[in-house]
């Protein structure tokens, strides 16, 4: 058992390593062939003169693009740089460490291929037109990082104007893989999902969505209770109307026996704490724990930090902890679906992402832990179990053709099989590059 001055030593680790490495690395992506080169002959078929063929049959038939284009493989991950990681409004120059990131997890753990594009532009108007301005060049986009109100009219604008796929992961992907950890911590204590009673501390963009795709999936919208900075969401808020207008719905459909106070309040008697807040150790107190229900889930999950570190979460009586990070038990991060649901998405060229695929995602991700045995430290499977991501893409691309908005008609072995083998292809690939030395190894400590 490690000391606490152990436990955050080590949880300063990777920080640490990061300062490091990315300059070591000058950035963790790049563009490699994926076509033969046997000779520089081969640039007359891949550029000029033979190119003008494939780009004559494009012409004819746009749709062509998704057959002798890498489009049908490639999406954008688009940020403004307002709301980045539990950091804030930092901008795009400093939002691109974390785009690239999720590209380096889209490709390795999805095989999906992904651009980090970080908008000069802090104007929802002017955002939309760049996004919708790409479009030609990719087969769907992931918004990343982006304030609130204005990142739901980006989203909703986006996705009526646009004939590719566009979702912002902070909102469906972090709810499909927090749904995925709380029907299985239900299942370890004994609680239904119906009866359950949920605390939702943080009202942003992330919990808004949890709370509506929880709904969705079956939770009694009168058992949660939200809170913001200004205390829990209720009927008298009045002042949210005009501005908030997401909230507000909140407040019209949680909170059934008028809680009224700030996170202890909503916390009091609680089954489970859903935290996607102000980063911590100290957001989310020993006390508050400490008068929830029985069995007490807790699931802190802001970033860097979580709300409270898991050790003294469980000190204070929790039974089960989650947070956002690897390096803790119970990783409850996005990481596990969207890799996986922009892969399913893609196989089967669907029109758009919706709550269903991210619910049909979810259930997935459930199952396949209950498969491997679930118990207080093992919620949901870990990025290590490459084969969650194939599962979960079969059952997205499942769901998108059921209802009618694939393109491509697939059976579920033949997505689970494509999944496979481009996901593995892209895990090969690395090991390759790091076994040939073409990716060095990190300097010696």
């Amino acid at each position: 058992m490690l000391t606490k001055e152990e436990l955050l030593a080590k949880a300063q680790k990777p920080s640490e390593d990061a300062m490091k490495l990315h300059p070591f690395y000058k950035g963790k992506i790049e563009i490699v062939p994926k076509c033969v080169i046997r000779d520089v002959q081969d640039f007359g078929i891949w550029y000029t003169p033979g190119v003008a063929a494939p780009c004559r049959a494009i012409a004819d038939d746009p749709e062509l693009a998704y057959e002798y284009t890498n489009k049908g493989n490639t999406i954008a991950v688009v940020t403004d740089g307002t709301r980045v990681l539990g950091l804030g409004d930092i901008g795009p120059e400093a939002a691109m460490p974390v785009m690239e990131g999720k590209a380096l997890l889209f490709k390795y753990l999805g095989g999906v291929d992904a651009v980090p594009i970080c908008l000069d532009t802090k104007d929802a108007d002017e955002f939309i037109a760049a996004v919708k301005l790409l479009q030609p060049s990719f087969g769907g986009i992931n918004l990343e990082d982006i304030s609130q109100p204005k990142c739901f009219r980006i989203l909703d604008t986006l996705r009526r104007e646009m004939e590719i796929p566009v979702w912002h992961d902070d909102q469906q992907g972090t709810a499909a893989v927090t749904l995925a950890g709380l029907i299985n911590a239900l299942e370890i204590v004994g609680k239904s999902l119906v009866e359950a009673r949920i605390a939702m501390v943080g009202a942003g963009a992330s919990n808004q969505c949890i709370a509506r795709l929880l709904i969705s999936a079956g939770v009694t919208p009168g058992n949660i209770i939200m809170c913001d900075s200004k205390g829990t969401l209720h009927r008298g808020r009045t002042e949210l109307k005009e501005k908030y207008a997401e909230k507000w719905e909140m407040c019209l459909k949680t909170n059934k026996d008028d809680v009224r106070g700030g996170s202890a309040e909503a916390m009091k008697g609680a089954d489970a704490l859903i935290a996607l807040s102000t980063p911590g150790p100290d957001t989310i107190k020993p006390e508050w724990i400490a008068e929830m229900a029985s069995d007490a889930i807790v699931f802190v999950c802001a970033n860097p930090i979580p709300e409270i570190w898991p050790w003294e979460a469980k000190e204070a009586g929790a039974r089960i902890v989650a947070t956002g990070r690897s390096d803790f038990p119970n990783q409850v991060n996005n990481s596990l679906g969207f890799p996986a649901i922009f892969r399913g998405t893609l196989d089967v060229r669907a029109k758009t992402i919706t709550d269903e695929m991210c619910i049909a995602a979810a259930y997935e991700l459930a199952k396949t832990a209950q498969d491997k045995g679930l118990h207080d430290d093992y919620l949901i499977p870990t990025m290590d179990e490459w084969e969650v991501f194939p599962r979960e893409a079969a059952a997205v691309g499942m769901k998108a053709i059921e209802q009618g908005v694939a393109r491509l008609n697939l059976s579920r072995d033949e997505l689970y099989e494509q999944a496979s083998r481009i996901i593995e292809r892209s895990r090969r690939e690395t090991q390759l590059l790091m076994d040939k030395g073409i990716i060095p190894p990190p300097p010696q400590e």
